[in-house]
């Protein structure tokens, strides 16, 4: 598909760092082969992409929102001619099955840049404001974007998309275990014609190059997705040149399981969501919680279903799971799996150990554990793996209290037959995005975390109005 090493794109052009002559390998999951090598930039080649960015800004930021709008139509229409490659690149690189790198995981490339061009078009980009002001929206400026492996489209859409509409120039750091569906974007935005410069890609790791790009001086803001310990560390590096941050980090999200939700469908829909992705989503329903007098019941039904689920070549179709990302993922997923045991949860679906049939490739046994309190290990990390953790509650304010007992605040889920409960309850959960029955949610709706969990907003209008200064010109009117 690609020379190797993959190069960076900086200015318009393909090319090798200028002073690192290092490379490093990603692995296919399934496999445990290399799919990819990539040449490993240095703050060298940070610097160049950045100046690029800066002095492409000016000229793009002055642009029409109509200009703008054609070329990411025209971005579109690439991506979606060559949408079988990002299928196959995705599954490749982070071992989505086939069904779920098409219908999801590439989808979400075309579908996030096309909601942010209806949002565009019906923000009013300018307007009166008091008795004399105008109040417009102007690009906030030279952005880094950071990436990660586990939704790979779906974050660079997600802030590429916005940043490109808005105005602004980037560089893309995207995650070095995924890089393939990435380089592929690259391809589609050279493709599409926008100016050099207005798009910039490095590929490296965050040790050589992070801090050369959230703490670089010509940036105006980062808008980064990973851990919640890497966003402190962004955070703090940014905080020097006061640049603005936006950031969706971790998640260790409840789902709350009434006994009056139809258990059954409820419980087995849980489950299967915690599950999907491989677990390595971060707003997953990793903790169901579920009312004392069903819980036994509910946990019976969990086993079954997890026991159920198949595992599977990521290229073959089907609905199965594919394995985690790493080996290093694959180690710490066995890890905390351990310490549960360890600690007195009792595993009824999976356990330690690679899955059964497989002897290469990172597959997890899909693992339920039952008499989990929220005080263990494994209802307090995010695991980010197939492995639901449930936990009894007395009642509605029990519940409650549980679910808000995490450092997160990403995602929140609620099964009940009451909608007037669910709607209740929903409004009590500290967290960016709460699911009632099984509803999912639309590109147009804000995605983003409370507390530990980030800052700001992706997705539509909101990711849009992320990447934006507001400015009032007083006095634009006369008097």
């Amino acid at each position: 598909m690609f020379d190797m090493p993959l190069k960076s794109y900086i200015a318009g052009t393909w090319v090798a760092p200028i002073s690192s002559t290092a490379t490093l390998d990603a692995i296919n999951p399934a496999t445990e082969e290399v799919c990819a090598t990539i040449a490993l930039c240095g703050p060298d080649d940070v610097d160049q992409a950045v100046a690029a960015a800066r002095a492409a800004f000016d000229g793009y930021a002055s642009t029409s929102l109509e200009e703008r709008i054609a070329l990411t139509e025209k971005l579109i229409a690439v991506f979606e001619r060559r949408y079988d490659e990002m299928v196959a690149a995705i599954s490749t690189e982070m071992g989505a099955p086939y069904d779920l790198s098409f219908n999801s995981q590439a989808e979400c490339g075309p579908g996030h840049l096309k909601e942010t061009i209806k949002a565009a078009r019906a923000m009013a980009w300018d307007s009166p404001i008091g008795s004399t002001g105008d109040l417009t929206y102007e690009a906030v400026g030279v952005c880094v974007l950071i990436t990660p492996w586990n939704w790979p489209m779906n974050q660079l859409a997600a802030k590429v998309g916005p940043a490109l509409i808005a105005g602004c120039t980037m560089v893309l750091k995207p995650s070095e275990v995924s890089p393939l569906s990435a380089q592929l974007f690259a391809e589609f935005i050279d493709e599409a014609g926008f100016p050099t410069g207005v798009f910039n890609m490095v590929h490296g790791t965050g040790a050589m190059i992070g801090e050369a790009l959230t703490g670089h001086p010509d940036v105006d803001m980062v808008s980064f997705t990973g851990s919640t310990r890497a966003g402190i560390q962004i955070a703090k590096s940014a905080a020097e040149t006061v640049k603005r941050v936006s950031q969706e980090l971790g998640g260790k999200s409840a789902n709350i399981v009434f006994a009056d939700s139809g258990l059954e469908a409820a419980v087995t829909r849980g489950v299967l969501h915690c599950f999907g992705n491989t677990g390595q989503s971060c707003n997953a329903p990793t903790r169901m919680l579920v009312e004392a007098s069903v819980y036994e019941e509910a946990v019976a039904i969990a086993a079954k279903v997890a026991q159920s689920v198949t595992l599977g070549d990521p290229m073959d179709k089907g609905p199965h799971l594919g394995p985690v990302v790493s080996k290093a993922q694959f180690d710490k997923i066995q890890g905390l799996i351990q310490v549960g045991i360890e600690e007195g949860a009792r595993v009824v679906a999976g356990g330690v150990g690679r899955a059964d049939g497989f002897d290469r490739g990172y597959y997890v046994k899909p693992t339920v554990f039952a008499g989990v309190h929220n005080d263990m290990t494994i209802a307090r990390e995010e695991i980010f793996g197939p492995v639901l953790v449930m936990i009894p509650f007395k009642d509605e304010a029990d519940a409650i209290r549980i679910a808000n007992d995490t450092p997160y605040g990403l995602a929140g889920y609620i099964q009940s037959g009451d909608l007037e409960r669910a709607r209740r309850v929903a409004r009590k959960i500290r967290a960016g995005s709460v699911y009632l029955n099984g509803n999912g949610q639309d590109y147009c709706s804000p995605f983003g975390g409370y507390k530990q969990s980030g800052n700001g907003r992706e997705w539509g209008a909101f990711g849009l109005h992320d990447f934006l200064e507001v400015k009032v010109i007083n006095g634009f009117y006369p008097a």
